[in-house]
């Protein structure tokens, strides 16, 4: 008996992990989310090799998720800096949620590193509580349980046969 099923390879999922999946690429997002925009900010904070940076800041201008500005200090060459498109700044929820998941399942046992806070960038009050991420559907209900979701055929589906 054949049934359809959806094209594993037609997916938004794998298509973004061909940009940010590999390790060092969300990890030079996490370092320009907080605050890093220069080649030799990215290398002393991370500590990754010159030439793997260069592959995967190139990589991340080509899939625009940061784009290249140029600048020169007095007396030097031109260099670039690296900002985050609105692309890159939207992976700021992917990263919140890879943390909240590291922290429950593989943080130290003191607890987290880190802690993310809401600080409002345009207002002049400060929350300062802890944030997370809410899984919610279109009808408003939130805090969705993870067994409570699912995935279906969007409009963009394609499918295999499978037997």
């Amino acid at each position: 008996m054949e049934t359809r099923r959806i094209d594993p390879v037609n997916c938004s999922v794998a298509r973004a992990l061909s940009v940010v999946g590999e390790r060092w690429s969300l990890l030079i997002v996490r370092e320009a989310l907080d605050g890093a925009r220069r080649f030799g900010e990215f290398h002393s904070r991370l500590g990754i090799a010159r030439n793997l940076l260069a592959t995967r800041l190139e990589t991340l201008v080509t899939a625009g998720v940061m784009r290249r500005v140029p600048y020169q200090e007095p007396g030097d060459r031109q260099r670039f800096a690296y900002e985050l498109t609105e692309q890159g700044r939207a992976l700021r929820p992917t990263l919140v949620a890879l943390l909240e998941w590291g922290d429950t399942y593989l943080a130290d046992p003191q607890g987290p590193s880190v802690i993310v806070r809401h600080r409002p960038v345009h207002d002049a009050s400060s929350c300062d509580e802890p944030v997370k991420v809410v899984l919610e559907c279109a009808a408003g209900h939130s805090h969705l349980a993870p067994d409570d979701v699912c995935r279906t055929p969007g409009p963009g589906a394609r499918f295999v046969e499978s037997s």
